[in-house]
């Protein structure tokens, strides 16, 4: 017998979490290896409205349901995140896990969560009364913490349909595959008539949340491209101060060099791009 329930509309799974105490269930590829087998599940394959991907004048709307496999071979997903999605696990893990599920572990190593950080993509949660949109930022209140209600799911991510031109992204691991992240690094950057007009990066894996520090990217903004040496000095220091890795299987201090070392090669190929 199912342990669960599996719903065959977004209208008949809200109403299921919003008078149940169930667990939802996408692809389960997270989900399995934290939480074993015990409890109900909510199962959500068989939903349709959470396994599109569409597009309208402001975002690319990603359905929570989507698996990775999914997402990479859609046309209008950014090379970026096509890039973050062909270094996560193996294509069978790749073929069963969901973005939304990726998202709902409130991991700080999750790959495409770093990238959707880096994007400053929003997310659209709905419970049985309505909906509302968050910024993913907003979302991550701690390990682990998310602003999600109980009767709520995650239903799309939003990313923005017009993005930085250039990207750099990095992920250290133990092992060239099937490897958790020791930290990951996401950059974007647009360059118009030699003056940088958008700067956003992201780390993941070094402190409790994904790292997405716009206060310090502005400091970009608006520089010339001639101009980034110098500018880039106060750049790395801003960063260098902010950062608070934490310590774990992999010590703080090493966690810092090579941010830095990351940023300053993100630096470098800003100057080449």
């Amino acid at each position: 017998m199912v342990n669960g329930y599996a719903p065959q509309t977004l209208k008949e799974a809200l109403e299921i979490v919003r008078h149940k105490d169930v667990t939802p269930y996408g692809g389960g590829t997270d989900l399995m290896v934290a939480h074993g087998r015990s409890g109900q599940y909510l199962f959500l394959h068989r939903i349709p409205e959470l396994q599109t991907i569409s597009e309208d004048d402001t975002y690319l709307r990603l359905g929570a349901g989507c698996t990775f496999t999914q997402v990479a071979e859609h046309p209008a997903t950014p090379a970026i995140l096509k890039e973050a999605i062909g270094r996560i696990a193996a294509p069978a893990i790749r073929n069963l896990g969901t973005i939304g599920g990726n998202i709902g572990n409130g991991s700080a190593k999750a790959d495409s969560v770093l990238v959707f950080f880096a994007l400053d993509a929003k997310l659209r949660l709905a419970n049985a009364d309505g909906e509302r949109i968050v910024s993913i930022q907003g979302f991550y209140k701690g390990r682990k913490e998310l602003d999600l209600a109980p009767d709520e799911l995650i239903v799309e991510v939003l990313l923005p349909r017009k993005m930085p031109e250039y990207y750099v992204y990095h992920k250290v691991g133990a092992r060239a595959a099937l490897a958790i992240s020791r930290l990951s690094f996401a950059g974007l950057w647009t360059v118009e008539d030699g003056i940088i007009t958008a700067c956003a990066t992201a780390f993941g894996a070094i402190e409790q949340t994904v790292v997405r520090l716009p206060e310090v990217d502005a400091l970009l903004v608006g520089t010339p491209v001639a101009d980034l040496e110098r500018v880039g000095v106060e750049y790395l220091a801003a960063y260098d101060a902010a950062l608070n890795p934490i310590d774990g299987r992999i010590s703080a201090a090493y966690r810092k060099r090579v941010c830095m070392n990351l940023l300053a090669g993100f630096l470098a190929e800003m100057r080449g791009a």
